[in-house]
């Protein structure tokens, strides 16, 4: 097997892309308005058009962690997860048109803010607080993914890799802001579809084609798409990826403040809505790509198995490996491959940096403020302490990336973390844009029994570890061991498979992509039962929904539009009718 080098042309194709990624924040830091108020520097003067942000929206989440960990899940496991795709078309509609609206009528910043002006103060603080904890733990993820990927290929150590990606990255989202992240995030993106296309032509070289990497695929069954079991502790089914993949999404392009916060910079609602109809086929082309990328990395190594042979120490280095292996003779190559990985994770780094720093400003900061100064923070003034807060956010991503690498496989260390929190957190805003019966006491006894149990059965243990498919050594040059390998995974293979062993708790044996939709349900149904009971007994209200004292104007911006609309026909009937019976009885009189 040839492996290749990291010689001088891919240092310099890595160079000059951390280089052109610095220099657009400093463009953008002394260009427009110079940022002088929160409004340009976090939410770009809402003069983004519709293409920049469709491929921000996609680069946010779908970086690093899909780079890498999607391309290793069809190789160990097949082409099942593809199926997710469906979900993401079912819940975009749903994001566009049901929360979207609601979230671009109110001009707000933070996206939290919305949850006190429909529950009250308490439910915004507790949701931005979980959604903090979300963000800092994924980027320590999304930083670690890449730190991989370059101890792999250049030797370089992990700490190395760490450091410079994180300081780059804290430096742009620092320096050049909202509109610096969204030009960066395009360039990013093309540089993520050209690592996997990379993949993709290479192993197509080498086996002559790409039918025989499909052909390969389908002998060693690879080509799964057909699981449709109602177990969910079986991993990946038709159900779970849909349904799961369905509260993911909308937890992630429907509420969370990272995607709110692009769509929120486009000059108006509909260009906004178009924003995230364009980002479907962008996320579908770049999910069905990286997935092919695994089968295209397993036709190279389907007859010598790189953990089994010990060439690596996880199967998350596995891309990078085919990199090294592969792509050395062609000069550049393997460094623009890394560059795609870098700049995956660095499009989603600074994307959670932005939106913790508008966060922090608008609901820790500016209330903090308030309180001690018994005045508002004024918004040219806010600018400075903004850009701190979004440094030290930059070095706190830094510092947890040097334990990610205990959190186990990206993509599923990555899904965990965000159905865990995703879930309840969707729940609390379906409620308020959804109904109008729900209070926040009822909210906040939901939402945070549902975090306790999402927590719980998310990231407590052990769990069993989820089966693989099958793996060879027979073709490896080392003969030795490539028979000791073999003669390991024909025992395994022969003995019976122990699919859940008794003494794992049955929620830990659930599937990763449960946890969401369990958080999901469980914050909704207890927040709604709660509300009623607590309103029943005159223990909470929710007159913070009605314009008047008298409980009879709604504010109907707070809602859905296509429940707000049905509402106010309603209203309108009935105060018609009133009219009209007062009417029947003047004149009877």
């Amino acid at each position: 097997m040839t492996v290749g080098t990291f010689d001088a042309w891919d240092a310099a194709v890595l160079i000059s892309i951390l280089a052109i990624s610095a220099l657009i924040g400093i463009y953008y830091r002394y260009t427009g308005g110079k940022q002088k108020t929160t409004k340009e520097y976090l939410m770009a003067d809402q003069s983004m058009t519709t293409f920049p942000v469709s491929f921000s929206l996609m680069a946010s989440f779908m970086s690093a962690i899909s780079l890498m960990g999607v391309s290793n899940e069809s190789y160990q496991f097949g082409t099942m997860f593809c199926v997710i795709n469906i979900a993401y078309w079912i819940s975009t509609p749903i994001a566009a048109y049901i929360f979207l609206p609601v979230f671009y009528g109110m001009q707000t910043t933070s996206v939290y803010e919305y949850l006190e002006r429909r529950f009250g103060q308490a439910t915004r603080l507790c949701a931005s607080l979980a959604f903090t904890v979300q963000m800092v733990l994924y980027m320590g993820i999304a930083l670690y993914a890449p730190a991989l990927a370059l101890e792999a290929v250049t030797g370089i150590q992990k700490s190395t890799a760490i450091l410079v990606i994180g300081l780059v990255c804290t430096f742009y989202s620092t320096l050049g802001g909202l509109k610096a992240v969204l030009i960066t995030d395009v360039f990013q993106s093309f540089l993520m579809f050209a690592a996997i296309f990379a993949v993709i032509a290479v192993s197509g070289i080498k086996a002559g084609g790409l039918g025989a990497i499909w052909q390969v695929a389908a002998e060693r069954g690879r080509l799964e798409i057909t699981e449709v079991s109602l177990d969910p502790t079986v991993r990946h089914t038709w159900w779970s990826l849909i349904i799961g993949g369905m509260v993911t999404y909308l937890s992630l392009y429907g509420v969370n403040q990272t995607q709110v916060q692009r769509l929120l910079s486009v000059h108006n609602l509909k260009s906004a809505q178009s924003a995230l109809w364009w980002n479907l086929p962008i996320l579908g082309m770049l999910s069905f790509s990286t997935i092919f990328s695994g089968l295209a990395i397993f036709f190279y190594y389907r007859d010598c198995d790189p953990l089994l042979e010990k060439r690596i120490n996880s199967r998350d280095q596995l891309m990078p490996l085919f990199a090294v292996d592969t792509m050395g003779q062609y000069p550049g190559l393997c460094g623009l491959f890394v560059s795609g990985i870098f700049s995956a994770s660095l499009s989603s780094i600074s994307s959670a940096v932005t939106s913790l720093s508008a966060v922090t400003l608008e609901d820790y900061l500016k209330p903090l403020y308030k309180v001690i100064f018994k005045r508002t923070l004024l918004d040219s003034k806010s600018t400075l302490p903004t850009k701190v807060v979004a440094f030290i956010y930059g070095l706190i991503c830094i510092g947890l990336a040097f334990g990610a690498g205990s959190l186990g496989g990206v993509l599923q260390a990555s899904l965990t973390i965000f159905g865990v929190v995703g879930g309840p957190l969707l729940a609390v805003f379906t409620l308020g844009v959804c109904t109008t019966r729900s209070n926040q006491r009822g909210v906040l006894l939901g939402f945070l029994l549902s975090l306790i149990f999402a927590f719980f059965i998310g990231f407590g243990g052990p769990k069993p570890q989820p089966q693989t498919l099958s793996f060879s050594t027979s073709g490896c040059a080392n003969t030795t061991t490539s028979l000791v390998a073999e003669a390991l995974r024909l025992a395994t293979e022969s003995s019976s498979p122990v699919v859940s062993e008794p003494h794992y708790l049955w929620l830990y044996r659930l599937s990763y992509l449960w946890f969401s939709v369990l958080g999901f349900l469980i914050a909704l149904v207890i927040g709604y039962s709660a509300s009623i009971l607590l309103t029943y007994f005159k223990w909470a209200d929710n007159s913070q929904i009605y314009l008047d004292k008298y409980r009879k104007q709604l504010d109907y911006g707070l809602f859905a539009p296509v429940l707000s609309r049905r509402w106010r026909r309603q209203n309108e009937q009935r105060a018609q009718s009133i009219q009209d019976e007062t009417f029947t009885k003047l004149t009877e009189q």
